[in-house]
């Protein structure tokens, strides 16, 4: 296990550039002429992105982004 210290400038910089990534995945998700196979590897760069975010998010920040990923994949 590795860890960092980092100060709130750059939690706040963490969380902005996280929140970038997912949002152009879920933007790209609901994109009908991106092949299947290509949204599963986004879901899982997502899942990695939310992985983080969780841990330098608070926890009102981190339930706007939180996914129901069986519905997503029912749906798509």
């Amino acid at each position: 296990m590795l860890g960092f210290l980092i100060n709130d400038r750059e939690q706040k910089e963490m969380q902005y550039l996280i929140k970038r990534e997912m949002d152009e995945i879920l933007f790209d998700l609901n994109d009908e002429r991106i092949d299947h196979i290509v949204k599963r590897a986004m879901e899982e760069r997502y899942k990695i992105l939310f992985s983080l975010f969780k841990r330098v998010a608070p926890p009102e920040e981190i339930l706007r982004y939180t996914r129901n990923i069986q519905w997503r994949e029912q749906k798509g």
